[in-house]
């Protein structure tokens, strides 16, 4: 059986409410993230996960530990942020006031890397997970996810920007045949307030 990945984008920050991007700077979950990252754990708890990664950011850590994962939780560098160099902190906003035409998905970020050096990452972590057995559970963050959730389905990272990712949201990159192993998300941008059982 090829294993599936449970994708969770790490709770609310200060900084993602107010739309700042956030790469390396380490910013805590809010009160409302932590909140919204505690009501994953009914629907991850009791899964079974063989492996579970987590970007090297706090705010990702956290969210494994309040959805109730942290006790066999392996850091994973290439589940971090997309790197905005001189963008990190700044809101889109700004960005296109001064770029009119920027897409992170297509440009990068000067300073920052480039959709192919996060492509890149992304086949990585698609390759060590479909080397593992049975469900991975990945806690990542926004751009990354969805340049990864992209990628998944032999997608450009282009089209990451079609697949909006909330925060504590449960995605699942699995396949529509097991068998001839042909990728899809079957299930993006799940809200942890429904019912457990995802």
């Amino acid at each position: 059986m090829p294993a599936k990945a449970y994708l969770v984008r790490h709770g609310d920050t200060e900084w993602s409410k107010s739309g700042k991007h956030t790469g390396s700077t380490e910013v805590p979950l809010s009160p409302e993230g932590e909140e919204r990252a505690r009501l994953l754990a009914p629907h991850l708890i009791g899964i079974g996960f063989d492996l579970v990664l987590v970007s090297p950011r706090q705010r990702a850590r956290r969210t494994c530990e309040l959805a109730g994962l942290g006790a066999s939780v392996q850091a994973e560098p290439d589940l971090a942020e997309w790197n905005y160099g001189e963008y990190e902190g700044l809101t889109s906003k700004e960005i296109l006031r001064d770029r009119p035409d920027w897409c992170l998905f297509s440009d990068g970020c000067p300073g920052g890397e480039s959709p192919g050096a996060v492509s890149a990452r992304a086949d990585r972590l698609i390759a060590r997970i479909r080397s593992a057995e049975g469900r991975v559970a990945l806690f990542s963050h926004g751009h990354f996810g969805r340049a990864l959730g992209s990628r998944w389905m032999n997608l450009p990272v282009l089209e990451g920007r079609r697949l909006l990712l909330d925060p504590a949201s449960l995605s699942i990159l699995g396949y529509e045949h097991e068998a001839a192993m042909k990728p899809v998300l079957a299930l993006w941008n799940y809200p942890p307030t429904g019912e457990p059982g995802a």
